[in-house]
């Protein structure tokens, strides 16, 4: 009479015939741990390289230095050879132009100063303008915007501490920009605040804004020497 073998031989020996499939599973997920692993692109910390060169101000054109004296002129005050203006020195006519319109919507709008930095901010944000951010933000703070309101408009959330009339010119404008139209509750909120005139001026800002942040992220404009990039840059 055959005896069956012991139950833990039986198992060893069945073990031992699969164990080349064992070892090949095993191996395999070796090779799966050990594998390396495609990692996304990080943000670079430095913008690259601007697309234009910086003009020397005691080599200017005609036309150049009539750009750079008009905008010492006017409300400016002065002129500083970076951001747009280094820009609109290598197209000086068109230039004058656009200076002109953005140092009146900037200045002489009767949109009141906090409430026209504060939609600055919000553009400057949207296109992740860093020039723009960077010399906007310290304007803004002295014209009144909030720290905190300032903070949030950085990383991107509603600024909930923001007075009423900050808060209706920023949903107007997340609406815009998000679906090109403004609905009439919308626009009711804002001109409440700032009346025919002022939206047609708000508006005005807002494209102004617009151009001035597209002509700094196609051109690449560095922000001063040793100042830290306020938005990520993509890889």
């Amino acid at each position: 009479m055959l005896r069956k073998p012991p139950l833990h031989r039986t198992r060893i020996a069945a073990g031992q015939r699969r164990s080349p499939i064992f070892q090949r599973t095993n191996m395999a997920k070796k090779q799966k741990k050990t594998s390396p692993r495609v990692r996304p692109k990080t943000p670079a910390k430095q913008p690259p390289p601007s697309r234009l060169p910086a003009l020397a101000l005691d080599d200017l054109t005609g036309e150049q230095q009539a750009l750079v004296d008009a905008i010492k002129s006017g409300p400016r005050g002065q002129f500083n050879n970076e951001g747009p203006l280094a820009v609109f020195l290598h197209a000086p006519v068109y230039g004058a132009l656009a200076q002109k319109l953005g140092g009146h919507l900037r200045f002489n709008t009767s949109v009141p100063p906090r409430l026209s930095e504060f939609a600055i901010l919000c553009t400057g944000h949207f296109w992740k303008a860093q020039y723009e951010w960077y010399a906007h933000a310290t304007i803004a703070a002295k014209q009144g915007v909030k720290e905190a309101t300032i903070r949030d408009l950085k990383a991107g959330r509603a600024p909930k501490s923001a007075p009423r009339d900050e808060m209706a010119i920023y949903a107007f404008i997340k609406e815009l920009y998000a679906t090109r139209r403004v609905s009439n509750a919308t626009y009711a909120r804002v001109h409440k605040f700032l009346g025919d005139a002022g939206m047609v001026e708000l508006t005005g800002i807002l494209g102004y804004y617009v151009l001035i942040s597209m002509t700094l992220n196609v051109f690449r404009m560095p922000l001063p020497e040793g100042e830290a990039l306020p938005f990520k840059e993509p890889a």
